[in-house]
């Protein structure tokens, strides 16, 4: 049969039928791909987001990192600055570690035994650190500190130089240093010398110009007023005991402080002293007292021309037993030792850097030297030809002070807070004794050679017995207020001249006072507490019987020991770094570093009439 024909209008119905699916299906081909499309883009959205995300966290951990290699930087700079200032602080101990150096551990002055010496006390190097232009007693007489480190670090490049074998040398210049080729002319005869009326007003501490006391007045006095109170008293007390201008001679030829006296314990009209002019001096007096004068004087130079002498402070000097030799050190780090004469007979380099104590042992054969390279040396000086015995290097700091008990056992100290017992031959310390706990400036034994005495920057001093076991001290003194910078033993008691009289110990602080001891209880048997300044030196007459101490503001008192009253004083310009006896008990040297060294007459008093 014939298919069926459809109806036109169904044809047409049909097609806008299948016309509106296509059109639905292309809209939903469409709507698919779009939602397609929207998906890839939130995909790629998020995408974007999460590597900003990451991008931020590693900003943050990136200036984390940066933050704290910023702080480890600051810490690694804070603990190099604090390591410059303890190396420097130990420089200003050691520059002032000179003036007890014995003389100079004396480091800006006051640094300790400046240069050990030149030691001021903490509280005054505190109050004005490295200032060069104070006029506070912490920095009178040295170098800033900042000079002091720069003299060590130079001092130390030229010691690394050095050889360590010797060499003799002949004498380099015999002098009356200006007027070699004059007379001797007495240091107390022309206007300007001792007697004159210019030198009287400066050496009473004021400016002839302008009346100005002096720059070391005691801190609690008001300049350009008179004293009041206690001090107006003691002024008025030392106006009654004042050495007359007639009773002292001013030696006055160098051109720097004065670190060192030593009367040559022979030739006893003849005294060395030691400056940081880069020179040495020997003195021979005119006669017994100040009015005869000045005799032949020959200088012993450290250096040959103005750059030679830098770094060839003289920090200390000792003359041998039988009087014949003179001993030397000086901020090069080299020992020297002369004969009497002035020539020069070894030359002895073995340390990197300033010299701050120097012994000979009793036969004269040895020679031992403490240094600021934490090194002690014993020298063989017996031949021609002097050379290095034993170094010890024990210490891990500046060694301060050494003292011989016999020819061949010593004891040293350092600002490592300990004091070694050494022998020569042996490789290591006998013993080692750390009851301290802050520098030791000086050591010394006492004449029997069976106690050692020690002081410190802890502002005790202690007694060591030696010969036993233990390890603790035997005492311990603890009466000092402030550093105590020197001890000096009585030659008195058991092994001494005096054998009859007892046994003392004498330490002088910064607090102002100085402490007699008897060492058979440990009780306090005098305080002598005139003094306002820090108490650089004490010592003992040869007779046990007075006592001499040297102050900064340059003051100076002998003290009756018995008694315990001052019974004569002098004043002069500058601090006094040392003061010592003649062995006739007749005279007493002070150095200043006003450049001078002062001679004053001393007259025994007569015996008081029993009533």
């Amino acid at each position: 049969p014939q298919a069926p024909v459809e109806d036109p209008h169904t044809l047409a119905r049909n097609a806008i039928a299948n016309q509106t699916l296509n059109h639905q299906l292309a809209a939903a081909a469409a709507a698919h791909q779009a939602s397609v499309s929207l998906d890839s883009a939130g995909a790629a959205a998020l995408m974007a987001q999460q590597r900003r995300e990451v991008a931020a966290q590693m900003a943050v951990l990136q200036e984390e990192q940066l933050q704290q290699q910023f702080q480890l930087q600051q810490q690694l700079q804070h603990e190099q600055q604090l390591q410059q200032l303890q190396q420097q602080s130990e420089a200003a101990a050691a520059l002032a570690s000179v003036a007890g150096l014995s003389g100079t551990k004396r480091s800006a002055s006051g640094s300790k035994k400046g240069p050990k010496k030149g030691k001021a006390s903490k509280q005054q190097r505190l109050t004005s650190p490295g200032d060069d232009t104070s006029a506070s007693p912490a920095n009178t007489g040295f170098a800033s500190l900042g000079e002091a480190v720069a003299r060590l670090e130079a001092a130390n490049a030229n010691g690394s130089a050095d050889k360590t074998e010797s060499e003799a040398s002949p004498m380099e210049l015999e002098e009356n240093d200006q007027q070699a080729n004059a007379p001797a002319e007495p240091a107390h005869s022309s206007g300007d010398k001792m007697n004159g009326s210019a030198n009287r007003t400066q050496l009473n501490g004021l400016n002839e110009d302008d009346g100005n006391p002096q720059e070391n007045q005691h801190p609690h006095r008001k300049e350009g007023g008179p004293s009041k109170g206690p001090d107006a008293v003691i002024d008025k007390e030392d106006e009654l005991t004042n050495a007359s201008p007639d009773e002292v001679l001013e030696l006055n030829m160098h051109s720097s402080e004065v670190f060192m006296c030593a009367w040559n314990p022979i030739y006893t009209d003849i005294i060395a002293t030691g400056s940081g002019d880069a020179s040495a001096r020997i003195w021979q007096m005119g006669g017994e007292h100040a009015a005869d004068g000045l005799g032949p004087v020959r200088l012993l130079p450290h250096g040959t021309g103005p750059k030679d002498k830098k770094n060839k402070d003289v920090t200390t000097l000792e003359w041998s037993s039988d009087g014949q030799l003179l001993a030397t050190g000086s901020y090069d780090g080299v020992a020297r030792v002369w004969s009497r004469n002035g020539a020069l007979v070894h030359t002895l380099r073995g340390h990197k850097g300033p010299i701050f104590s120097l012994k000979w042992n009793k036969q004269g054969n040895y020679l031992l030297s403490g240094s600021y390279d934490q090194t002690t040396i014993v020298w063989d000086v017996s031949g021609s030809t002097g050379f290095v015995e034993q170094q010890f290097d024990d210490h891990q700091a500046p060694a301060l002070d050494v003292d011989w008990k016999d020819n061949t056992t010593f004891a040293s100290c350092s600002t490592d807070k300990t004091v070694h017992i050494c022998q020569v031959g042996t490789p290591k310390p006998l013993k080692t004794y750390t009851g301290h706990t802050d520098e030791v400036n000086a050591v010394k034994w006492d004449p029997s050679g069976t106690l050692l005495a020690s002081c410190s920057d802890d502002c005790t001093a202690k007694i060591w017995d030696v010969g036993s076991d233990r390890k603790d001290p035997m005492y311990d003194f603890k009466l000092h207020q402030q550093e105590i910078y020197t001890v000096k033993w009585s030659p008195t008691g058991p092994g001494s001249k005096n054998p009859e009289k007892q046994a003392m110990l004498a330490t002088a602080s910064f607090d102002g006072s100085v402490r007699l001891w008897n060492v058979n209880d440990g009780s306090c048997i005098q305080v002598f507490s005139r003094h306002r300044d820090s108490v650089y030196s004490v010592a003992f007459s040869p007779s046990g019987s007075f006592l001499a101490s040297g102050s900064l503001a340059g003051q100076m008192y002998i003290w009756n020991v018995q008694e315990g009253k001052h019974i004569k004083s002098f004043k002069g310009k500058g601090d006094i770094f040392e003061v010592a006896w003649n062995k006739e008990e007749s005279r007493v040297a002070a150095c200043f570093s006003s450049n001078v060294v002062c001679i004053i007459d001393f007259k025994k008093p007569a015996p008081a009439l029993a009533n």
